[in-house]
């Protein structure tokens, strides 16, 4: 039954606890810090986060691993297992992290709850799959959610795992994903919707290239300008312009553009 449920949930746990311990001694969790853990499993990653952070949270959404990791850290007060599912959790605290290797088919849902929730975390570290993970950081190309998630989050790759780390051994490259709010905005709240319109508009136009996308917001002259100012091709696609030109763009269009085009 357990095993179906991790094939259903497409999660691979961590097989050693060492490496379970490094992974958090990489981290900056310490022992000031309220950690939520999302699907724990077997406990590993649990047990080696009590022994640094304050309380740690970890949500278990199968039923018969929820009670077994009730019996099996029972003993730990500074942790409290929950049966559910994150999805639907409401964070309360106001201060946390997030660490988790999470279920690889719900790693858009997971990511999404956490940057657009009322209080986001101050860091997540999250064990996903590479591919998703270069999809969000934009590491290969500009990415639509790299876009929209920059300005309120640095995301990075912190670390490459060996398939053999993990038990199921997956049939994909995995690695660690690091979130970490930023301080300040690069975008002010009220102009959040805004911008996040304006980026999708862009990515979503289905035009040859990012002038023909916004030909009823910048006349002719404007995009020359803003592609020379801006410093990318005149004819260029969404994944041609890295974030600072996006965000760049989202400034002189919110200067330039007529209150009627926006």
């Amino acid at each position: 039954m357990k095993a179906n449920n991790k094939k259903s949930l497409a999660q691979n746990f961590i097989a050693k606890s060492h490496l379970a311990a490094l992974l958090i001694d990489e981290s900056s969790i310490n022992f000031k810090d309220i950690v939520y853990e999302i699907g724990p499993g077997a406990g590993r990653l649990t047990i080696e986060l009590s022994k640094k952070a304050k309380k740690v949270i970890a949500i278990e959404k199968d039923h018969a691993l929820y009670v077994e990791l009730k019996r099996k850290l029972s003993e730990h007060s500074n942790i409290i297992i929950c049966n559910g599912d994150f999805l639907q959790y409401r964070i309360r605290e106001f201060d946390y992290k997030i660490f988790a290797n999470i279920p690889f088919n719900i790693t858009s849902a997971i990511i999404r709850k956490i940057v657009d929730g009322e209080n986001p975390p101050s860091e997540a570290y999250l064990i996903i799959q590479k591919e998703a993970a270069e999809r969000y950081t934009g590491t290969s190309r500009t990415t639509q959610f790299s876009v929209l998630i920059n300005p309120w989050f640095r995301l990075k790759i912190i670390k490459f795992f060996k398939r053999t780390d993990f038990s199921p051994v997956p049939n994909v490259d995995i690695v660690m994903l690091h979130m970490a709010k930023r301080a300040r905005a690069l975008i002010q709240k009220a102009e959040a919707s805004v911008y996040r319109q304006f980026i999708k508009y862009g990515f979503k136009a289905w035009k040859k290239n990012l002038k023909l996308s916004y030909r009823k917001v910048f006349t002719h002259n404007q995009w020359k300008r803003l592609s020379h100012d801006l410093a990318f091709p005149f004819h260029a696609r969404p994944s041609e312009l890295h974030f600072g030109q996006w965000l760049g763009l989202f400034e002189l269009y919110k200067k330039y553009a007529h209150v009627k085009k926006k």
